[in-house]
């Protein structure tokens, strides 16, 4: 039998851990912003391309759960909108070659 969660709970934990993941992720961008190059010129032009899209994505999620009388559901779906991002950029970030 699965115990009942607690809503605020689940937010809380999954925040905290977009934050870490989101901490590593600017770690190894700053690691190959520092190292320069095309490499680091790319990731740079991509982060900002990235962020616009995810605003635009999060925007239209809200939107869509506020017409669809989900409004309550607003902010799990956001923080699992930027941790499937953030956690992204770290697979494609950590793969090798």
């Amino acid at each position: 039998m699965k115990t009942p969660s607690n809503p605020w709970l689940d937010l809380s934990l999954d925040t905290a851990r977009l934050t870490y993941e989101s901490s590593h992720v600017i770690g190894l961008r700053l690691a190959l912003a520092a190292r320069g190059g095309v490499k680091a010129q790319t990731e740079a032009a991509l982060m900002v391309s990235e962020k616009a899209q995810a605003a635009f994505d999060a925007q239209f999620m809200v939107a869509k759960s506020l017409m669809s009388g989900e409004a309550h559901l607003v902010p799990a779906r956001a923080v699992a909108l930027y941790r499937d991002r953030v956690q992204a950029n770290h697979r494609r970030l950590t793969r090798r070659g």
